[in-house]
């Protein structure tokens, strides 16, 4: 019992030692962090010490040689090194103290104390890239600026962050502050081709560095950190605001007085600038394009960066958009302040062939083609706005009957009138957009409704002022603009098979470490094949008959649509063939109400242009999808009806459908016509002739009437009397006499014959009553008769002469009035009266 007793209590005395010795939970969480944080750290040290191990070495000549991108065609050719336009470089003994303060207050204000990284920029952007996203404030020194440039890509990884802060530590211990700063100044670029500051002084204000004032010191500092964005030739209230940023900044910083800021403030941009001796740069207008698309999808300038850069430019499209709008263009401009811009896009992909800016266009214009929000597209949005969501949605078919029976009504404002301010009455839709007029385009609208129209033209690319479609969109005349870039990427999407392609310039990118980005346009079904098919067909019919002819190109199948504006301000064409989709408006530049003298304007680029692209290359037709018939419907028939096979040729015409909602029933408009009835035949002896008479409805005919003897009905006539008369008949013959009714719509729908026989009599002839036979008689003397001269003989004889003349008069009277009868007409002169 006792060791027992000794054995228990040596078990609690071991056990209260390990419950002693057993760390608590909060102990092992403790030590759980500490070990996750050494880890943390050795792996993220682990990754900056591979970051760091890989990035690139500092090179002389990288630092001091011109930026350089490059810019290849879509063979892969050079056609544009931006690092060689325009750069003049100087020391930095040559920049004026009041550009360096300038620069430094903008980009870099403890430029001169950081030793390549400002670790209180690194802290403000490390708690803005945690609240608003990685990439959202960079806090680059100057320093790191030229390494970035120099070295690296833009892209915001943590990469490329440790690589660009490791290798600014070492051009900082490398370099004086005042040689990094000259290397800043003399590569950044400017915006409108200038590299380095001393150029853009050049450029934007007609001086040498040591003539600059504050204003334009503090409008060059502001510009490099969005050169696109700020150039004041293009948004000059934008670069007045960056401007105003600068300034307010040197106040800050104590680098110039309020009362310097304000003299600067009251100096306009445009008393600033002194830009009148540019050139126009070739591919300037396409350039823009790859700029933009580089912003906003990299958010990186083509100009800072060596990159090189491979596009979608077709440089003999290229070249072709910049003859017809040179001064030596084949199209004769009514006037020299007359602009254009114009959109080449490749119908199946959206890549953009080639980009015309404006007439006579230097560097730093305005791009017609591209910026802004565009001008009002008239009638050329039709096809995007009111017909193709209603074929969409609806299941309209070409023939779709729409009344144009008065204008459309809108509320809170005038009602929308056709151009030619008629009214034209049932017409098909095909019809309607022939001719461009706008009530059908606004019922159109109406019927398929705004949001289901709104949500089919976005698809296509096209965004609504404010977000919201409106009734007079329908004829383009809202405050909605668009570009003749966006205009050529919808209207690819009907040469496409519906498939949209937002229109592209870049193909691909190579940053300087050899890292690639490429860019595509993704597929959308924008609409139906069926949809696309049929407005094409439509617009091919614009093109070749309606308003579009003077775009029509012999030989080439082109579809297409005219827009106008009100007082012919501004004046559109867009069109396409299967390789390329073509969007060209023209106008003034500062004016929404000037005409445009001559209309045709925008037709006869198209032409011009088309026609040069597509010499020597082959064009197919557009393809008909299996969703599409094609159907003969009787004109006029609403809803739409198949041609009865007595339907005249001249009123089916030929439309497409939707299969499945192509018509069934077919017409009983020119259903075969009923024979006549009561058919009735009488002979009238006394006027040797048969009187016909028959009744008959109140249609549309004419009557052939058919006669002769002995069973054949040899002579024909033609009456439209519901009566006949057969004059100089034959007595004692049997007439056959055939009467029908025969369309004057559609000579081939008869009705059945009705025939009737009628006998026509002997003709009574009286014979002589015998003489009796005289007996003899005796002689005797003969004794004259004063009453008849003892001519007996000849009593009796001028009877029978009389009756003869008579016989013979009644004949040479039946031969007049048979030459002289009415009914009795050639037989031209019955074909005639049957058509």
């Amino acid at each position: 019992m006792a060791n027992n007793s000794q054995s228990r209590t040596q078990r609690r005395i071991q056990q209260k030692e390990m419950k002693k010795n057993k760390p608590s939970i909060w102990k092992k969480i403790m030590l759980s962090l500490l070990a996750i944080f050494l880890l943390t750290i050795i792996g993220v040290g682990s990754v900056f010490s591979y970051y760091i191990f890989t990035a690139p070495e500092l090179d002389h000549a990288l630092l001091v040689d011109p930026t350089s991108t490059k810019v290849y065609d879509m063979n892969a050719e050079l056609f544009a090194d931006l690092g060689t336009e325009r750069r003049t470089s100087v020391n930095y003994e040559d920049f004026p103290e009041v550009l360096i303060d300038a620069v430094l207050a903008a980009e870099d204000v403890r430029f001169y104390d950081h030793s390549g990284i400002d670790i209180r920029r690194i802290g403000g952007a490390v708690l803005a890239n945690v609240s608003r996203g990685f990439g959202a404030e960079g806090g680059s020194t100057i320093t790191q600026q030229v390494v970035k440039g120099a070295f690296l890509s833009t892209d915001q990884t943590v990469k490329r962050k440790v690589q660009e802060q490791w290798i600014a530590l070492q051009l900082d211990r490398s370099y004086e502050k005042d040689e990094i700063l000259e290397m800043y100044l003399n590569k950044i670029y400017y915006g409108a081709g200038a590299y380095g500051v001393a150029t853009a002084a050049e450029v934007y204000f007609g001086k040498t560095l040591d003539e600059l004032t504050l204003p334009e010191a503090a409008l060059l500092a502001g510009l490099p950190q969005r050169p696109s964005a700020y150039d004041p030739t293009v948004n000059p209230d934008l670069a007045e605001r960056r401007m105003n940023t600068v300034l307010n900044l040197m106040v800050r910083h104590e680098k110039i007085t309020e009362e310097e800021a304000d003299e600067a403030r009251a100096v306009s941009i445009e008393d600033m600038l002194n830009i009148t001796q540019r050139k126009a740069t070739p591919y300037r207008a396409f350039l823009d394009q790859v700029a933009k698309e580089m912003e906003d999808k990299l958010g990186i300038d083509i100009y800072t960066d060596s990159l090189e850069i491979h596009t979608t430019l077709d440089p003999s499209a290229q070249q072709h958009v910049e003859r017809v709008l040179s001064e030596d263009s084949p199209i004769s401009f009514p006037d020299d302040r007359l602009q254009s811009g114009i959109a080449v896009v490749d119908t199946q992909t959206g890549a953009i062939r080639a980009i015309g800016g404006g007439r006579n266009r230097q560097a730093g214009d305005w791009n017609y083609a591209i910026q802004g929000d565009g001008r009002q597209p008239g009638s050329a949005i039709k096809p995007i706005i009111s017909f193709g969501p209603a074929i969409e949605h609806l299941n309209w078919s070409t023939y779709e009957q729409i009344n144009d029976d008065a204008p459309f009504e809108v509320t809170g404002t005038d009602p929308i009138r056709n151009w030619d301010r008629n009214n034209h009455g049932w017409m098909t839709a095909r019809r309607a957009l022939e001719q461009s007029y706008n009530v059908p385009s606004a019922k159109a609208l109406d019927a398929v409704g705004l949001s289901q129209a709104q949500a089919f033209a976005e698809g296509l690319g096209i965004k609504f002022y404010d977000d919201q479609i409106n009734i007079r969109d329908a004829i383009g005349g809202t405050e909605t603009g668009v570009t003749p870039l966006q205009m050529a990427g919808a209207y690819s999407a009907f040469g496409n098979a519906g498939i949209y392609n937002e229109p592209y310039a870049v193909s691909e990118v190579v940053f300087p470490d050899g890292h690639k980005e490429s860019f595509r346009s993704t597929p959308e079904a924008a609409m139906s094949d069926s949809t696309a098919y049929m407005i094409t067909d439509m617009l091919k019919t614009v093109v070749s008959s309606g308003t579009g002819t003077a775009a029509n190109i012999p030989g080439l199948p082109v579809a297409g649509k005219t827009g106008t504006t009100d007082n012919n301000s501004n004046v559109w064409f867009a069109g396409y063939t299967t390789n390329y989709s073509i969007s060209i408006w023209a106008g003034y530049p500062d004016s929404n109400t000037e005409a445009v003298k001559d209309t045709r304007i925008s037709r006869l680029l198209f032409k011009e242009l088309m026609s040069s692209i597509s010499s020597g290359k082959d064009t197919p037709d557009f393809e008909m999808p299996n969703s599409v018939v094609r159907v003969g419907v009787e004109r006029g028939s609403n809803p739409a009806k198949l041609p009865s096979e007595y339907t005249p040729d001249s009123q089916i015409v030929t439309e497409l459908f939707k299969r499945g909602h192509e018509p069934k029933q077919s017409s009983e408009r020119f259903d075969q016509l009923a024979a006549v009835r009561s058919l009735k035949a009488t002979y009238d002896e006394s006027s040797n002739q048969i009187n016909l008479s028959w009744n008959y409805g109140n249609e549309d005919v004419t009557f052939e009437v058919r006669y002769g003897t002995n069973g054949s009905a040899n002579n024909q006539s033609t009456t439209e009397d519901t009566s006949f008369t057969i004059s100089n008949v034959e007595r004692g013959s049997t007439y056959t006499i055939e009467v029908s009714a025969v369309s004057n719509r559609n000579s081939s729908n008869r009705s059945d014959t009705e025939r009737i026989e009628i006998k026509i009599p002997e003709e009574e002839v009286e014979e002589p009553e015998p003489e009796e036979p005289e007996e003899p008689e005796e002689p005797q003397e003969e004794t004259p008769d004063p009453g008849n001269n003892g001519n007996r003989d000849n009593q009796g004889n001028s009877g029978n002469d009389s009756n003869s003349d008579d016989s013979s008069n009644d004949e040479n009277g039946d031969d007049e009035e048979d030459e002289n009868d009415p009914d009795e007409e050639p037989d031209d002169e019955e074909t005639d009266q049957g058509d």
